[in-house]
């Protein structure tokens, strides 16, 4: 395989996972509603389930679901996307603005490392508790209560891994000139890390940031399979 093809390789890769990360995490946003109504309670900011209904519910299902059917380890499963689509939005936007489309794509690879922290931890907890005898639920909730508390360890690997669509955004702006690159799909792409950054686990305003970066990668994507049609 020459450089040629590897080169064209990579940009349609990179094409795909532009397009298949939030759809990903849109399917994942949409597993945590257990109805539609549920999914039209518009709420501002995040508000957990109190710890001793969740552990209480999972103790109970005892695992009986596939392990892919928690919505966590889709999002877990989806974080080589990440990688790939910023690499993607790095290789239109070094053209343009090398610096502002650099940095964007450092802040999204080192964000990617703290949102795997993230679902990693939600993977673990959620499949480690459905293990528990009902017996221990008492030291289950406690356990589940601080461990996903606001401080501490998981309150700074929330923070950074928001680093992550921050570096996505500091991207768009870096396409906003690039020739082939709609200006309307920029701004369709910072729109949606704005709604993941100021909303961060509020389900469905998540939802709906996740349609806005489909609609603003699917310019792009275009853009990358048409780069890797003329190499």
């Amino acid at each position: 395989m020459n450089a040629l093809s590897v080169n064209r390789f990579t940009r349609q890769t990179q094409a795909l996972a532009l397009m298949g990360l939030p759809v990903l995490w849109l399917l994942m946003f949409a597993l945590h509603f257990r109805s539609l109504a549920e999914f039209f309670v518009l709420r501002l900011r995040y508000v957990p389930l109190p710890a001793a209904d969740k552990v209480t519910h999972l103790i109970a299902a005892q695992n009986r679901w596939p392990m892919i059917h928690d919505p966590h380890m889709i999002g877990y499963l989806s974080l080589p996307l990440l990688v790939l689509a910023a690499f993607g939005l790095y290789s239109i936007g070094r053209r343009e603005n090398p610096a502002l489309a650099a940095l964007g794509v450092s802040l999204t690879v080192i964000g990617c490392i703290y949102v795997g922290g993230v679902f990693g931890l939600f993977t673990a907890l959620t499949r480690g508790i459905g293990d528990i005898d009902a017996r221990y639920s008492e030291g289950a909730i406690a356990t589940y209560a601080a461990v996903t508390a606001d401080h501490g360890a998981y309150g700074l690997t929330r923070v950074l891994a928001e680093l992550a669509l921050l570096g996505i955004a500091v991207q768009a702006a870096a396409l906003w000139r690039a020739p082939g690159i709609p200006r309307w799909a920029t701004v369709a792409v910072a729109a949606g890390c704005a709604l993941f950054l100021a909303f961060w686990d509020v389900d469905n305003l998540m939802f709906v940031g996740s349609l806005c970066l489909i609609a603003g990668f699917i310019p792009i994507s275009m853009e990358l399979r048409r780069q890797s049609a003329e190499i």
